[in-house]
């Protein structure tokens, strides 16, 4: 039944949907939908036009409600004043323009020490940092997000399903690095070297990454740490850091101390617990206050940490340093969920339409802002997430940066590729982003992969956000490579991304086979085959044309992969960015869309080609990580 979000509409004998309360025709629904900002059809990857259901529309317009009452607004105009005054839609604030560079990109977790428990932490970042900055004249260090998991194991592999967007996982602590550890008795620190061990052990094999073992040690050890009475002047910047996070980091360690308790999914907790503002959550806030204070401090040490990563960035001699990453959504189960209910669409989850590497679309199981109600909310919720992801950093990268301009919202029950666009009022949301990088003093880059229309990039770019450009999507008209020169030059350009194979895979075939045997070709074997073999035979002819690659020669993965970065280098793009695992000869992805158990999605440790473990000490010695960043410093010069 088709009720709450329609005008009173006249009965038509046209094509209706059978509802028995009230009949509304397809043309009707499409131009309701289209003046909620909901797209009733849109342009797929192909170019091709795509009618969406009346399935759709009808799901997603029940699920926005009724149309606010806004006097006076007008469309496109902001009707209420945003987070902050930088933030005014038409004038955003905008960040400074980067100066050229290139760094490397990484899944932290992934990059291991022989100090890290077993698990790559903000040491290993520092260090690596401090190593390519150094060395190699590296601007930047690019990561995967690190925000919040769970507070009990199982712990969710996915940095891109966080339990909070806000906060800093506690995973990536390096628990020897707390200014209170040399304060403890010898036996607790040997309890602390004891619960390391095993992990470091695992430092060494390219065994997957057991998310669980490692926060089960690591968790035991904080709490070993935690109880260490602070100095006057550590306690006095405890103080100050809670005060400063205020109602948010209240929200996030009570959520912490009663997921403790009822599993992390306020959505099966008790009744009386499930809104954060209840009695029942005040009453149990004093109750379990000393689990909140651990998980407080937790976020301290964290931010701690984070800033002293930048700060070695820094004196490394990177006119950048670390560039964070933020995740387009969070869990429907976590604490932002929780705590900004009132400000997400419920049923819904954001995804994508089919586009050439996920032929059926993708559903993320994000759940998705609600337009309205985060303008109700002055975009504050918005606003304290992308001043916490510039908290630390140099810059910040925003996945699937067009969610500032829409949504692929797909309805619960539905497939990802029967899911719709919803706008939101992008002069607002995009000014956030721009305006926080300003405040700053960083560097701001938009995810824009994947189907965009134009405007989008260039109203970004007015704006001074860097795009993302990647090698595999970069094709003229008829398929083939996009020369250099006609790159665009306000963007970060990359070879590939977590998504999608990397290089060495690519040239061997082998991500044909992958796909293959986990059932995620839409076509058969034989013809995917084929498809990629013409692409890589046309990226060898365009290398071969720039004269990095001989003509008609087949070469190894080391070649092959200089010869791309070589060809990145010589686009006027501003940043450059060289996968670590690319460098090292990885052949496995880190993730493959369209799998969640069929695939060990980010829990790769980094290895080369041969399947070795490497270390974050044993860059220094592998020559051709040394030679794939020559190659970029070079032609870039």
């Amino acid at each position: 039944m088709i009720t709450g979000p329609f005008p009173r509409m006249e009965r038509e004998s046209a094509r209706d949907h059978g509802c028995d309360h009230c009949r509304v025709t397809s043309a009707q629904l499409r131009r309701h939908a289209e003046a909620r900002g909901v797209t009733t059809a849109y342009r797929d990857w192909q170019g091709r036009k795509i009618q969406v259901g009346d399935q759709t529309l009808q799901a997603v317009l029940a699920v926005l409600g009724p149309a606010p009452e806004r006097p006076g607004a007008r469309p496109g105009r902001l009707s209420v004043p945003l987070a902050a005054p930088w933030h005014r839609g038409d004038h955003p604030a905008a960040p400074s323009a980067p100066r050229s560079g290139w760094g490397f990109t990484v899944q932290l977790y992934s990059v291991r020490s022989r100090r890290s428990w077993g698990h790559g932490d903000l040491r290993d970042l520092a260090d690596l940092a401090t190593w390519s900055g150094r060395a190699l004249g590296a601007a930047f260090v690019l990561i995967n997000p690190l925000h919040a998991a769970e507070p009990v194991p199982p712990v969710s592999p996915s940095p891109y399903l966080p339990m909070s967007r806000r906060f800093l996982s506690p995973l990536y602590l390096r628990v020897e690095d707390i200014p209170e550890y040399p304060q403890l008795p010898a036996a607790q620190r040997q309890r602390i070297a004891a619960l390391a061990a095993p992990l470091r052990a695992r430092n060494s094999t390219p065994g997957l990454i057991d998310r669980d073992m490692v926060w089960t040690a690591k968790r035991a050890a904080l709490e070993i740490v935690h109880a260490c009475p602070l100095a006057p002047a550590r306690r006095a910047a405890l103080r100050r850091f809670t005060v400063r996070e205020g109602q948010a980091l209240e929200d996030w360690v009570t959520w912490c101390a009663l997921a403790e308790i009822h599993g992390p999914d306020w959505r099966a907790w008790p009744a009386p617990l499930r809104s954060p503002r209840s009695a029942a959550v005040a009453a149990e806030r004093a109750r379990l206050h000393a689990r909140a204070e651990f998980h407080a401090w937790l976020q301290w040490t964290a931010e701690d940490q984070r800033a002293a990563a930048q700060a070695a960035a820094r004196a490394a001699g990177m006119s950048i340093g670390v560039i964070g990453d933020l995740a387009v959504g969070a869990h429907p189960g976590g604490a932002d969920a929780w705590a900004h209910a009132d400000v997400l669409a419920p049923g819904m989850t954001v995804g994508a339409p089919p586009d050439e590497f996920n032929p059926r679309g993708q559903d993320w199981a994000l759940p998705p802002w609600h337009p309205g109600r985060l303008e109700a909310a002055r975009y504050q919720p918005l606003a304290d997430l992308v001043r916490a992801g510039f908290t630390g950093a140099g810059g910040l990268r925003a996945d699937h940066v067009m969610g500032l301009f829409r949504l692929w919202w797909v309805p619960a029950g539905m497939p990802a590729d029967q899911g719709t666009y919803v706008r939101y009022r992008h002069e607002a949301m995009a000014g956030l982003l721009a305006g926080e990088a300003a405040r700053a003093g960083a560097v701001a880059i938009g995810e824009d992969l994947g189907t965009v229309e134009q405007w989008m990039r260039d109203y970004l770019t007015a704006r001074r956000v860097l795009g993302t450009s990647m090698l595999w999507f970069e094709r003229r008209a008829d398929g083939t490579p996009l020369p250099p020169r006609q790159w665009r030059r306000d963007c970060l350009a990359t070879v590939g991304t977590h998504d999608v194979p990397p290089v060495a895979a690519f040239l061997t075939g082998e991500h044909v086979a992958l796909r293959s045997r986990l059932g995620l070709l839409v076509g058969s074997p034989a013809a995917e085959r084929q498809r990629a073999a013409a692409a890589l035979s046309a990226w060898q002819d365009a290398l071969a044309g720039q004269g990095l690659l001989p003509a008609g020669a087949a070469p190894g993965p080391d070649e092959f992969t200089r010869a791309l970065y070589g060809y990145l280098a010589r686009t006027p793009a501003v940043l450059i960015g060289v996968s670590l695992a690319d460098a090292v000869g990885e052949r496995r992805p880190q993730n493959l869309p369209g799998t969640t158990d069929q695939y060990p999605n980010w829990r790769v440790p980094l290895c080369d080609g041969e399947g070795r473990a490497v270390l974050v000490e044993d860059l220094a010695r592998r020559p051709a990580v040394r030679e794939l960043a020559g190659a970029v410093s070079r032609d870039r010069r």
